[in-house]
């Protein structure tokens, strides 16, 4: 039997080459690596009219949770930017939080320069490359984290700086003590789904278990918008499946309509409903109206019950539990959760066009050509 793997630690060392796992286990730690590096973050802007964080993938997806995050603690709008330049509105007025942790994605090197050039407030989050590399020419404020791991990996040096740095130029508050909360609870999460556990006893494995003949989708409401995407990326990069994130109550426009007549499709499926005791009565009922009505056209269902008190220690605890679940998943469709060859083709590929290194020639020219931007 494949789940056999799940409770053979030899053997899925040996799948699990480059370690992922450990990064599940060591989460609350480097969450707090993260937190202590991010105490030296120094910002001396104004108050922005509106925020941009620029990244892409596993450096990006910190902006949709600070996002979501932030949703009801700040009066200042937040947009999420993927793309190789910024809104037309960006400007002066505008903080863009730039975070890349290779510091040499081309969309990412791209949006930097646009900031520069549209005289933004500028803060980078990076492990070096050529952004950092700029930022130090042209003193733009940064923060350099520690290198050498998978970006998605990466999440706590790359989206802890950003809600600090809110915090430290006084724009949300409570951040540093609901993350004390997290992690706490991220120490709970790892004990309850690390592998010595079985899989009677271990969330994560059970699930994985439940889902690994299917591709998933993931519900999420509220706050756990960016959390159900982030499950999403994970079961991509880490389990190397096809998955999809949907969210409440806009899915009850579209997407309940799409299963109607999915007949023999559905049972390639599975839904992952992210679930809080304290979720609004509006969206608990539409989730339990969604359930009846797909469970009618035979898909499988499966809740992720949400765990802490505060906002943020709901957000990451619950990342932590698709984490594993991604990385036992990886192991029973028996790849290596690690590697992204598809990613890295693609990477070397697009090199080809010379694009990147037109934007690297630029941010190195306008070291000579612009003025200190004195940020």
């Amino acid at each position: 039997m494949k789940s056999a793997i799940l409770d053979d630690s030899k053997k899925f060392k040996a799948l699990d080459k480059s370690g992922m796992l450990d990064f599940c286990l060591n989460s609350s730690k480097i969450y707090s690596e993260a937190a202590k590096l991010s105490a030296n973050i120094q910002l001396r802007y104004p108050k922005p009219d509106n925020i941009i964080v620029a990244g892409m993938g596993g450096s990006g997806i910190g902006g949709d949770l600070l996002k979501d995050w932030a949703r009801n603690k700040i009066n200042v709008p937040i947009e999420v930017s993927r793309d190789y330049h910024l809104p037309e509105y960006a400007g002066k007025k505008t903080l863009v939080l730039l975070t890349s942790y290779s510091g040499d994605t081309e969309e990412s090197l791209s949006a930097y320069l646009d900031a520069l050039k549209r005289g933004c407030m500028i803060f980078c989050v990076s492990s070096g490359g050529s952004l950092l590399e700029s930022a130090e020419k042209l003193n733009v404020p940064y923060l350099r984290v520690p290198g050498g791991m998978p970006p998605r990996a990466a999440l706590p040096y790359l989206f802890t700086p950003l809600i600090l740095s809110l915090e430290k130029m006084g724009l949300v508050s409570g951040a540093s003590e609901e993350l004390d909360e997290a992690m706490m609870l991220l120490n709970k999460i790892s004990t309850d789904n690390e592998f010595e556990r079985p899989i009677n006893e271990n969330f994560a494995k059970g699930l994985a278990l439940n889902i690994s003949k299917t591709a998933p989708t993931i519900y999420g409401f509220g706050i756990y918008r960016g959390v159900a995407q982030r499950f999403k990326q994970q079961f991509n990069e880490n389990a190397k499946v096809p998955a999809k994130w949907e969210v409440f109550s806009e899915l009850n426009h579209n997407e309940t309509v799409g299963w109607q007549k999915a007949g023999k499709l559905a049972k390639r499926f599975t839904v992952i409903l992210l679930r809080d005791k304290e979720e609004p009565i509006e969206i608990r009922s539409r989730i339990e109206i969604t359930k009846e009505l797909m469970e009618q056209e035979g898909l499988c269902m499966y809740e992720v019950q949400v765990q802490g008190k505060s906002t943020l220690a709901k957000m990451l605890s619950t990342i932590l539990v698709g984490d594993f679940t991604s990385v036992y998943l990886a192991a029973l469709r028996g790849v290596d959760p690690t590697p992204v060859k598809t990613i890295n083709y693609l990477k070397d590929t697009l090199n080809q066009n010379g694009f990147r290194e037109k934007v690297v020639s630029e941010l190195k020219a306008s070291a000579a050509r612009l003025p200190s931007s004195g940020h």
